[in-house]
């Protein structure tokens, strides 16, 4: 998403593109976390204390421990650059929530999938969905203490992906790590885009 931009003063510096990335996944896979690690501001947030309602509906297996979901998105900003920002929406998880998701996704450039090798069916639906939309993205691989690790192409296997997706290794609770794979996600979706350029010109 390109704001238009307004009449500028002569001599003022010109405004930055914002880009609207969106962070999904599973329940439970970091998606929270990630926006408020990368995020300059204090990040928006709609968590709400889960409750018995969500009995036999959530599934909390390999995440007992948490007490809050996503109801509606996260929200945060980061300057990649003095001519780009990224604005990011953390999507709810679970499958009640997803009549949002297109909404979210709306003028976005691209997705970061997060996963966790635990439960890592969980990232199907949201990897369909950015296929079924042929929006950009990747998958980033959130590195939990204890969780086994697998090399990035058997990950890749494990979730049939087109070769070209990249896969790569993440901590979401630090900062540092999460802008790698928001680089790595523009990298790829202006890669796709010229591709695409290039072969609507022949």
């Amino acid at each position: 998403m390109d704001y238009g931009r307004s009449e500028r003063p002569a001599g003022a510096a010109p405004l930055p593109t914002a880009i609207k990335i969106l962070i999904a996944g599973g329940f439970g896979v970091g998606k929270t976390t990630m926006v408020g690690a990368v995020s300059e501001t204090r990040p928006l947030r709609t968590e709400e204390v889960l409750t018995e309602t969500g009995i036999g509906i959530d599934d909390l297996s390999g995440v007992e421990a948490k007490s809050t979901t996503t109801v509606a998105m996260d929200f945060g900003r980061i300057t990649i650059s003095d001519d780009l920002v990224l604005y990011l929406f953390g999507t709810p998880g679970q499958d009640r929530f997803w009549f949002v998701w297109d909404e979210l996704a709306l003028g976005a450039l691209g997705a970061v999938v997060l996963a966790d090798t635990r439960r890592l069916a969980d990232c199907f639906p949201s990897i369909d969905y950015f296929e079924g939309r042929g929006t950009p993205f990747v998958v980033a691989v959130n590195c939990f203490e204890g969780a086994r690790t697998f090399r990035l192409d058997e990950v890749q296997a494990a979730l049939d992906l087109d070769p070209g997706v990249p896969v790569v290794l993440c901590d979401a609770r630090q900062r540092e790590s999460a802008k790698e794979v928001l680089i790595t996600l523009l990298e790829h979706a202006m890669k796709l885009r010229e591709a695409r350029r290039r072969a609507a010109g022949d």
